[in-house]
């Protein structure tokens, strides 16, 4: 496991650099986005051919800020959608394993503790442009969609929602399942137990403030993470 290559899209973005700087003993690759051009199929073949990996953990997307899948659709279709279907193609050419950091912002957020099975209703174009990214990987069996609601830490803002329940975890802690993941298949859900945004940045900041966040999300966008557990 160690010395087979698995390359990051997204070479250069915030998850990429935690699992550089994590303890992890795996052969990652973290191409940038001159190296590696997920909404060019060309540059994606010429990438996996110089490399030839065994994993393709795809990472590479558009979120912050998230008016930009708004005021930009054209952009956010042409990462988040186009660009995962161009990995998906490529990654079948040559059989690669994939593994899709998705979100679990694609549930409707309305009575929470969604399992894999339940029904999807994105609430915003973010979540739409994951779910449109996750149709195309669906269709690849030597495949593993996550479906997950991850921070950085410390957490980048002054104030936390009080009024909405989901089950965040840490950018650093989700680097350490990867291991334990990289072989599944099909859907995992995969985050922290459920609470409000709050109480969970107040157990490592006790001077975060509240704010309400209903005006941006819908109350309970939590997802029911026993599969994960068992694993």
């Amino acid at each position: 496991m160690n010395k087979k290559k698995i390359i990051i899209t997204g070479g250069d973005g915030r998850f990429a650099r935690v699992l550089k700087n994590s303890q992890l003993k795996l052969n990652f690759v973290f191409p940038t986005k001159d190296q590696l051009d997920i909404t060019k199929i060309s540059s994606i073949q010429k990438y996996i051919k110089k490399h030839k990996p065994k994993y393709l953990i795809h990472c590479a997307a558009l979120s912050r800020p998230m008016k930009i899948h708004d005021k930009n659709i054209s952009k956010s279709i042409d990462v988040n959608i186009i660009g995962t279907a161009n990995i998906v193609k490529v990654c079948s050419d040559f059989y690669i394993k994939l593994i899709y950091f998705s979100t679990g912002y694609v549930y409707p957020g309305l009575k929470g503790n969604y399992k894999e099975t339940d029904g999807v209703l994105p609430f915003n174009n973010y979540a739409w442009s994951k779910l449109g990214g996750e149709c195309s990987v669906a269709m690849y069996k030597n495949s593993l969609i996550l479906r997950l609601i991850m921070c950085e830490k410390p957490f980048i803002h002054n104030k936390a929602f009080y009024d909405i329940e989901t089950n965040f975890m840490y950018q650093d802690d989700v680097a350490k399942i990867i291991p334990k993941i990289i072989n599944k298949t099909g859907i995992i859900n995969i985050g922290g137990k459920i609470q409000s945004v709050y109480d969970f940045v107040r157990s490592s900041n006790k001077n975060i403030k509240k704010v309400s966040g209903k005006k941006l999300f819908p109350p309970r966008p939590s997802m029911n993470i026993s599969k994960f557990k068992k694993i």
